[in-house]
């Protein structure tokens, strides 16, 4: 069995300055590898759902089927096409809460993170292909419906400096922007007021937006005619095996302390039905915390009393209309004061939404819409921006949660240092839909080589919180 093979053979971890290194078995994953494609390559897989029912046994279980752990279990398949089971369980396969589905659909390399600006690189890449990528036999290919308009973000003149530097490491690993003085501005965009605008800066090539849910349902439907099981149910809890380590061993810590099995409980039901598993993927977005504590993590001693610090946050997106907005030449606008809106179709919508600040963040208990938010915040600053909108009437809103990284709001792709075989793929605040194909190919290589190899994201290695380590990214005002 998958899981008893590797019960004495995982590899282990020791602090090295910040980060961890790997003291044996640092050929583990080529081992397991080769032993997935060992099996018999012609053995039949039964695909998809089938009775709503998991294997008796898998190798990787993804909890969380939205677009990010959609994308680790189609990528993992890209690099083990046989003799791996992959189960993806879904809380929520319907969607109706799901951050993915209700994302805004922007695409951009406008970070000062050099691996956040390849991320958006590889991602568009991939999406260029994305019929060739994810196309099944037998159904039209898919069509994101994208459209190739950059985003546009404004600085005043504290911000201005950031712009440039921020463009400068842009530039530097291959993003294709320019920067626009306030006369060009307005000669560019008419429409736009430039008042305390001192520049911006425009992408020019691989930036748009999409439609998130025709993503998720390519990426879903052909990671399942791989071979990939997805299951509706929720995982309650792990059966977790602290093995002793021989006193001669030099490394720490003195258990090897691994997942053995999850526990999911089935819908509408009281049955819960155990799985022995290799590998756990938290992808579970919003609620990618909550999965983590059922494993004590944030409440134990020394590494494990560092939570996942990844909480859900609400946001709203409103939809407005008026024929008198800007037409097709509307790129993505990111204002200084953190509104942004963009077209949406031919018919004279736009959407728009707003950042709030930190004491202005809306309650989580519902994904009710606050429309007194709309008028305070958003339209103010939008119609100042667009005048032309000033007359624009509501047509719908939403809210969603995004899965937020509260110490520093970039991605937490990693290994647990305590629980070698349990892998974050969280804390997105707000990009996951953008990274998702790079996030599913980083992780697959983690899991499946046992180290990046396309982008290098060791800095966003869960240590960092051991260590109390900011990411931060250097935001223009």
């Amino acid at each position: 069995m998958m899981s008893a093979r590797i019960g004495y053979r995982f590899w282990y971890h020791h602090r090295n300055h910040q980060y961890l290194q790997v003291l044996r078995h640092n050929s583990f994953f080529k081992r397991v590898k080769n032993e997935m494609e060992a099996k018999n390559p012609f053995a039949p897989f039964d695909v998809g759902i089938t009775e709503n029912r998991p294997p008796d046994e898998v190798d990787i279980v993804v909890v969380g089927g939205g677009v990010i752990g959609s994308s680790v279990a189609y990528f993992l398949k890209t690099l083990v096409s046989t003799g791996m089971r992959v189960l993806v369980v879904d809380k929520d396969p319907t969607y109706t809460r799901s951050s993915s589905l209700l994302s805004l659909g922007g695409i951009h390399q406008q970070f000062s993170i050099p691996e956040n600006i390849q991320m958006s690189l590889y991602s568009a890449h991939f999406l260029r292909n994305i019929k060739e990528k994810l196309m099944v036999d037998g159904i039209d290919p898919p069509d994101i419906h994208f459209n190739p308009q950059g985003h546009l973000f404004l600085a005043t003149e504290e911000g201005a400096e950031t712009l440039i530097d921020n463009c400068s490491i842009q530039s530097k690993f291959g993003a294709k922007s320019v920067l626009m003085s306030q006369t060009q501005l307005k000669k560019k965009f008419p429409w736009l007021n430039t008042d305390g605008i001192e520049l911006g800066r425009y992408g020019i090539e691989n930036e748009g937006w999409f439609d998130p849910g025709r993503l998720l349902q390519a990426f879903k439907r052909k990671a399942i005619s791989m071979g990939v099981y997805y299951v509706h149910g929720e995982v309650t809890g792990f059966k977790v095996k602290h093995q002793a380590i021989a006193k001669e061993e030099s490394y720490v810590p003195d258990y090897d302390t691994r997942i053995e099995r999850v526990e999911i409980t089935m819908p509408n039901s009281p049955e819960v039905i155990t799985v022995p598993c290799a590998i756990v993927v938290n992808a579970a977005g919003p609620e990618a915390a909550d999965l983590a504590r059922l494993l004590y993590i944030g409440s134990g001693e020394g590494e494990m009393a560092v939570p996942l610090p990844v909480e859900p946050r609400k946001r709203f997106a409103f939809v407005i209309n008026s024929l008198n907005g800007p037409g097709l030449e509307c790129p993505v606008l990111v204002d200084p004061s953190g509104m942004c809106f963009r077209r949406d179709g031919l018919g004279g919508n736009f959407i728009c939404s707003m950042e709030p600040g930190e004491e202005e963040e809306p309650s989580t208990g519902t994904l009710n819409v606050d429309y007194d938010w709309f008028n305070r915040k958003v339209l103010p600053s939008l119609t100042h921006r667009v005048p032309a909108l000033k007359n624009a009437k509501m047509h719908h809103a939403w809210a969603t949660f995004i899965d937020y990284n509260t110490v520093d709001q970039n991605p937490i792709v990693s290994r647990h240092p305590v629980i070698p075989n349990f892998f974050f793929a969280n804390g997105l605040s707000g990009n996951a839909l953008q990274h998702a194909p790079a996030i599913g190919r980083a992780m697959s290589e983690l899991l499946v080589e046992g180290a990046f190899v396309n982008i290098d994201l060791a800095v966003f290695d869960f240590y960092r919180f051991v260590v109390e380590k900011q990411i931060l990214e250097r935001k223009v005002v």
